[in-house]
């Protein structure tokens, strides 16, 4: 799963449904959410993109969005943000927040 930066961020969420990973390497929920939002990739392949953001490299991407706890989980839809939801997910759970997306 790629890591995105302030760079970047906007043209990866331009266009079409993102769900961007808003982490920290030394977050134990969201060592936890990764692997499981990694096997998403592939399953969204050529429907909806999934990145991550590191608050401590990006503090200003977190800051925009008002990320205050983490692994906090943002839906974008054509770079508007539709959904939001904070800490550890089910896997089932992670599906219906891009399935959402997708509707």
């Amino acid at each position: 799963m790629e890591i995105i930066k302030q760079d970047t961020f906007d043209a990866k969420i331009a266009n079409g449904v993102v769900l961007v990973d808003f982490f920290a390497d030394w977050c134990g929920p969201c060592k936890m959410i990764a692997p499981e939002l990694e096997k998403l990739v592939p399953v969204y392949a050529g429907r909806a993109s999934i990145y991550k953001v590191n608050v401590d490299s990006d503090p200003s991407l977190a800051q925009r969005y008002g990320i205050s706890s983490i692994p906090n989980l943002c839906l974008f839809k054509n770079g508007k943000l539709i959904n939001q939801v904070v800490g550890w997910q089910a896997p089932a759970a992670l599906k219906q927040l891009i399935d959402g997306g997708l509707k």
